[in-house]
């Protein structure tokens, strides 16, 4: 079964992040867990010739629409017209739901408004979905082999309604039996594009779904497989999960939620080891994350940071061409391990692109990562630009660094 979710309001298209669309995730995630596979995710704001439109594209292409918002009593809440006018059907009057609302606001103490009328309107032959946590009816269009489902925008009131209503509906209507399950295999320290060369047959497959997500200096392999049971689900994605694991274990630092930053500091503190950094011309992006972990003193002797690869290069005594950016991270790194006693020494020094002293106008970024089993540098020529520094230079950093603690575990 095939479906799309389409979230309603103006708000959602501002780009403000007080409205972020958390609906459409919670929705699709609840599909999933019974075999529901959601094609789409659309956003349209309150216009009813625009929703008329994503509804009747929608309905081409998918079997179940699931709604939220444009269900209130304002001017600019137009769904329930939408909806009729896309499935031709005119609005109808429920003496009922009118009834429901005006009970609601009693109990509230406050006094309801003529314009809530507009909410006991529905399309004719649509289910009513009785909305007890909130004042917005909702209802289930069935139009032939689609069916609609508008809920309220409110998180709240929807997160209710579908795990109360709409689900038990949707099972017993499609008599839903199956699951999608995600396996999220995280990397560090590989690109897309080196990853597709790698495991690129096995996004091919039909049954589970392997895809990639890039991310600042990490990316995730996502396996999604469909199946009749969780039991089965499983079984399909242990299956490819091995063969993936076989070509790229050595850059799968997790699984799921794990991150980088507590990886490589539950590493270093199971191990006993302890980390010092130094960065400059980062504008302190790995110290800001590094000071923003919690139980981080005990494996991280210190973080220092320095405005300018010359105000680094003045401490160190040393001077540093912007073309040998490699050379001065590897000392800089091998300089704060010895000097805290540190297990590994990690640094990052970046020429930004309008700095003077940057090579033909070409700023970079070197990351070095130094301990007494071994060396790991590298020279990265996007990113020189201060802006860019909290975005990768971090994961980057880190990743270095857990791939220089794994090598540790692979000497001899």
């Amino acid at each position: 079964m095939r479906a799309e979710v389409i979230t309603i309001g103006d708000e959602l298209l501002s780009g403000s992040a007080k409205f972020l669309d958390t609906n459409s995730v919670y929705i699709a995630q609840a599909l999933h867990r019974v075999g529901v596979d959601v094609l789409y995710r659309t956003t349209v704001g309150d216009h009813e010739g625009r929703i008329v439109e994503v509804l009747r594209i929608a309905a081409a292409r998918v079997n179940l629409i699931v709604t939220t918002g444009g269900l209130g009593p304002t001017v600019d809440d137009r769904t329930r017209q939408a909806v009729a006018a896309a499935t031709g059907r005119a609005l109808v009057f429920h003496q009922a739901l009118l009834d429901q609302i005006a009970a609601r606001f009693k109990r509230f103490g406050v006094r309801m408004s003529e314009n809530n009328r507009q909410q006991a309107y529905l399309p004719e032959g649509a289910i009513p979905i009785e909305n007890p946590v909130g004042t917005a009816p909702c209802f289930i269009v069935e139009d032939g082999d689609n069916v609609i489902v508008s809920l309220p925008g409110v998180p709240s009131e929807m997160t209710y309604l579908m795990t109360h209503t709409v689900m038990p509906y949707l099972i017993d209507r499609f008599a839903l039996s199956g699951v999608i399950k995600t396996r999220i295999l995280r990397t560090a320290g590989m690109g897309e594009s080196q990853l597709d060369a790698l495991i690129g047959d096995l996004m091919k497959l039909d049954n589970p779904i392997v895809g990639v997500a890039a991310h600042p200096g990490q990316t995730d392999i996502r396996v999604t497989a469909t199946a009749a049971s969780e039991a089965e689900a499983d079984a399909l994605i242990a299956s490819v999960e091995q063969t993936i694991r076989e070509r790229v274990a050595r850059y799968i630092f997790g699984v799921e939620d794990d991150t980088l930053e507590d990886v490589l500091i539950d590493g270093l503190r199971r191990r006993g080891l302890a980390v010092a950094t130094v960065e400059a011309g980062t504008g302190r992006a790995l110290a800001a994350l590094l000071g923003s972990l919690n139980g981080v003193s005990a494996v991280v002797c210190a973080a220092d940071a320095y405005d300018s690869t010359p105000a680094l290069c003045a401490i160190l005594e040393r001077g540093g061409a912007p073309d040998d950016l490699e050379a001065l991270a590897r000392h800089a790194a091998d300089w704060v391990r010895r000097g805290h006693g540190a297990a590994i020494g990690l640094a990052v020094v970046s020429t930004p692109d309008d700095a003077e002293d940057a090579p033909g106008g070409v700023g970079g970024t070197a990351i070095a990562a130094v301990a007494d089993w071994g060396v790991r540098v590298r020279r990265y020529g996007f990113g020189g630009h201060q802006g860019n520094a909290p975005d990768w230079v971090p994961t980057h950093a880190l990743a270095m660094a857990w791939h220089l603690l794994m090598d540790k575990d692979a000497a001899p």
